[in-house]
């Protein structure tokens, strides 16, 4: 058990926490959420005694071993992986290391044979024969090859070496274990794999993420950053989002009796029970939400942006876009080939690639930033596209504007300032925000004024790589139901699971070898037998 008591912390006058006080007991996971800069990872750190707070105190139950997420990508580059990995379980490994240097003494005593003798019990009782096979199926089942298993850390790219470290964490069955983002460069396949294993965790998680899917179906609870305050909610993601607005919609009903709202509460809860019962974590889960008191639905302090692109203009027509044979090679790699598609009026479609580069490539082809490509496309008369890029730090060097400055620049009627103000306030920028300098936003701002300037084009037809790149949770539930409700066409680009799940009605997955183009949902795709081998065949070829 974790007990965190009369916990605050200080910046000088700011204060992320204030008396907080919480439990989290053994076989729960819970998800950390809060807005950006709220204090979800320094909560993390403070539960890790990386960094003191600033009054409070947080005690474990005696005995249980923690093991936390490094986000040191170079603290282990001397030494090889898999010993990186065992590294994870401290105790152990000190263990092991003192044990080798005894028995590499050339004058061997008595003391040291003792000596020896206890460690071995010790390693033993550590299931220590077992670590270095353990760390191996580890490392394995996060997509780590046994071709890198004795490789440097410091040889591997940074997407192995985030596997290589969440490996660490998980190493040796930790009793509380802290993840903070682990589902950063990690595939679908891996995140799955991921998921499986901590739904079925019979430890304390506590987790961090931006993906909802994940904490959806690893997290029997959410914690919720909100005004200095930490509160526990019990259920995942979906329950604590779907509850709070219910209970903010009611709040705001004032002439509906309290028995209706009372009965609207338990048939919501009855249903997500019912829902529970399908899911990874459906035991826990399920027990928990029956037990529900309904005093614990309150209605959320946060903010969700509006992002609505259903002011289209002209309605698109029924040729959208049509590429033959489009290809695209860099430094004499092939990023795509032999890609022959024709989209169809409605169409919402997410492009998927084993490699970053060759979908972003995609898209500036399709966007005439690029025209160094193989093949041909062409777009329909009556299409008008509107494109988020992957880096938008172009559309924000060297403007010294202010931000009804800045996004008058790419409005194409209206200028006038109150005008300009409505679109940013739509996007959380208000009162004197709105004279804050364009140059100086954070990753998040800047997505929140790209969305801004794309409502502006009232587009029939919206590109997005990875829209949802430095977004909070809140900005990303805004930009996935605006999504879904745009009557145009979408062609996008996402890791977020939920998004591509409930907005996408077709995949095309590009390779080196030609297309995969189904008409079908995400879930369907990852899903498919008869997919995966002809995913499997095309990147053989490659």
């Amino acid at each position: 058990m974790i007990t965190v008591s009369n916990l605050s912390l200080r910046y000088g006058k700011r204060t992320l926490f204030e008396d907080v006080n919480l439990k989290f007991t053994q076989g729960n996971c819970y998800g950390i959420i809060g807005a950006n800069g709220a204090g979800k990872s320094t909560f993390l750190k403070i539960l890790s005694k990386d960094i003191d707070p600033t009054s409070g105190s947080v005690s474990f139950t005696p005995g249980e071993r923690m093991a936390v997420l490094s986000q040191n990508h170079y603290a282990f580059d001397e030494f090889t992986v898999l010993e990186t990995v065992m590294m994870g379980h401290k105790e152990m490994y000190a263990v092991m290391k003192e044990k080798d240097a005894i028995y590499l003494k050339e004058d061997f005593s008595d003391a040291d044979g003792e000596r020896a003798g206890e460690l071995e019990n010790l390693f033993a009782e550590m299931d220590g024969w077992n670590a270095e096979s353990n760390a191996a199926t580890l490392l394995s089942n996060l997509g780590i090859k046994e071709e890198f298993h004795y490789k440097l850390v410091k040889d591997l790219d940074n997407t192995q070496k985030v596997r290589v470290l969440l490996a660490q964490a998980l190493f040796g069955k930790p009793d509380i274990l802290l993840l903070d983002e682990p589902t950063n460069d990690l595939d679908i396949h891996t995140i799955s794999w991921l998921e499986d294993f901590l739904a079925s965790y019979e430890a304390i998680v506590l987790v961090v993420s931006h993906d909802r899917h994940f904490l959806d179906t690893v997290c029997t609870h959410i914690v919720d950053i909100d005004f200095g305050k930490m509160t526990i909610y019990t259920g995942n993601y979906t329950f604590w989002y779907e509850s709070s607005q219910l209970a903010l919609k009611q709040r705001a009903d004032q002439n509906k009796k309290a028995e209706d709202k009372v009965k609207e509460l338990q048939e919501f809860i009855r249903r997500f029970s019912a829902n529970a019962s399908k899911s990874k974590q459906a035991t826990s889960r399920k027990k928990a939400l029956d037990k529900i008191n309904l005093d614990e639905i309150q209605p959320s302090n946060r903010k969700y942006p509006g992002i609505i692109f259903n002011n289209q203009g002209r309605e698109i027509g029924d040729q959208v876009l049509q590429t033959e044979n489009l290809g695209k090679s860099l430094n004499g790699e092939v990023l795509f080939a032999d890609v022959n598609l024709m989209l169809n009026k409605g169409d919402k479609v997410a492009i998927l690639s084993q490699n970053s580069l060759a979908t972003t490539a995609f898209y500036e082809i399709l966007t005439g930033q690029d025209t160094d490509y193989k093949g041909s496309f062409k777009w329909g008369v009556t299409v008008n596209a509107a494109d988020i890029p992957i880096d938008n730090a172009e559309y924000f060097k060297g403007k010294d504007l202010n931000l009804i400055d800045w996004l008058r620049e790419y409005s194409p009627g209206e200028k006038d300032d109150q005008f300009i103000r409505g679109f940013l306030g739509r996007m959380l920028f208000s009162g004197e925000e709105v004279l804050k300098k364009s140059n100086v936003l954070s990753g998040g701002e800047k997505m929140r004024c790209m969305f801004s300037r794309m409502m502006l084009q009232s587009a029939n037809l919206l590109i997005l790589d990875e829209p949802t790149n430095h977004l909070d949770l809140e900005s990303i539930t805004a930009l996935n139901n605006g999504m879904k409700d745009f009557r145009g066409n979408i062609i996008f680009t996402s890791r977020d699971h939920e998004l591509v799940q409930t907005v996408a009605n077709r995949i095309i997955e590009i390779t080196p070898n030609g297309t995969i183009d189904k008409l079908m949902s995400y879930d369907e795709y990852i899903n498919s037998d008869a997919v995966q081998k002809q995913r499997e065949e095309l990147y053989a070829m490659a």
